[in-house]
């Protein structure tokens, strides 16, 4: 069976996973998509057989032939799109974050355990990128023995015009919160966050960069560089420091030229291209699950820890003081 499904959400991940979707994912086919700007909407599926256009997300996930449901749209419409979802029984892939703040999350969660069974997967994607499974396969085997430190770093080209300073934690360092967790197989219990004078490049008002701290329950230290205006790049990078040794990550796998004193590469410009595997092979993990009738991957508790932190370090930015981490007793859907 091919898989049709409805994208909500047309705008720069919207698309791409359109363009996926319809380009390289196997077994699955875009069968509508949806969008508050139509005629962009319109533009995206242009081509596409059988896909048809709606400026509605319920319109859309009741167009024929409709299986399943990724959700890309702006983090304050998931609650309600995942909500439709669940109601009509469709599995979704929903992009980070789940909800923008714990207490839609919580609905979210309250609602699928009324199910009684798993829907929705989170698009937590550095879960699904080699450079980082392989970082968390050495962890799970303890080869360099119990991680003490995990070093990070996430920086961007530039910021849109409407970034804002809590931003930087709710939609950036979400997805350190989540690789921290999986790669430690702990829970983030407490944060803080550093603020150095911003750089001259940051628009104004955003206090860019910020170096956020996480201690775990397991003992370890994170700490996150976040820097959205470094003006070189896109970087990625993570390091974990063991007992008997050291592993990174992000350090850049393509040819680097040295001559005359100078060392010189390519550095992504964005996340679809350094990632761009990464999406690939989630989508097409999700596809093939759904496909099966299984839910697996990140689920809803995931998506409900990382906004628990995400509210914390918001709260760490605007107070200097370290936050403790609250979040209620895991539910059995997820363990």
């Amino acid at each position: 069976m091919t898989l049709g499904i409805a994208v909500i959400g047309t705008g720069r991940m919207g698309a791409d996973h359109v363009r996926r979707i319809d380009s390289v994912t196997g077994g699955a086919r875009v069968a509508a998509v949806a969008d508050l700007d139509v005629e962009r909407a319109g533009a995206v599926a242009a081509g596409i057989e059988g896909c048809s256009v709606h400026a509605d997300p319920a319109a859309a996930m009741s167009a024929p032939g409709v299986d399943a449901v990724l959700i890309a749209s702006s983090g304050p419409a998931h609650e309600a799109a995942l909500l439709d979802a669940f109601a009509r029984g469709l599995p979704v892939l929903c992009e980070k974050p789940l909800t923008p703040d714990p207490a839609g999350t919580l609905r979210v969660m309250e609602a699928e355990q009324r199910l009684g069974r798993r829907l929705a997967t989170v698009g937590f994607m550095r879960r699904y990128d080699r450079e980082y499974q392989e970082l968390q396969h050495v962890l799970e085997r303890a080869e360099l023995g119990r991680p003490l430190m995990l070093h990070c770093r996430h920086r961007n080209v530039a910021s849109p015009s409407f970034f804002t300073t809590g931003m930087l934690i709710r939609d950036s360092v979400v997805h350190e919160a989540d690789a921290t967790r999986w790669l430690l197989g702990q829970e983030i219990t407490a944060v803080r966050v550093l603020r150095p004078r911003p750089s001259s490049y940051a628009p104004e008002g955003l206090g860019d960069p910020q170096l956020v701290l996480f201690e775990t329950d397991g003992g370890a230290v994170v700490d996150v560089e976040i820097f959205v205006n470094c003006g070189f790049g896109y970087e990625v990078r993570c390091e974990a420091v063991c007992e008997r040794g050291t592993a990174s990550i992000g350090e850049g796998g393509g040819l680097v030229a040295r001559t005359e004193g100078h060392a010189a590469g390519a550095i992504p410009q964005d996340f679809t291209v350094r990632f761009a595997d990464a999406y690939d092979r989630e989508v097409q993990a999700w596809v093939d699950a759904t496909r099966r009738g299984r839910a697996e991957g990140p689920s809803v508790w995931d998506g409900y820890a990382a906004a628990v932190v995400c509210e914390a370090g918001v709260r760490a930015q605007r107070s200097g003081e370290r936050i403790r981490v609250e979040q209620t007793e895991r539910p059995a859907l997820y363990k």
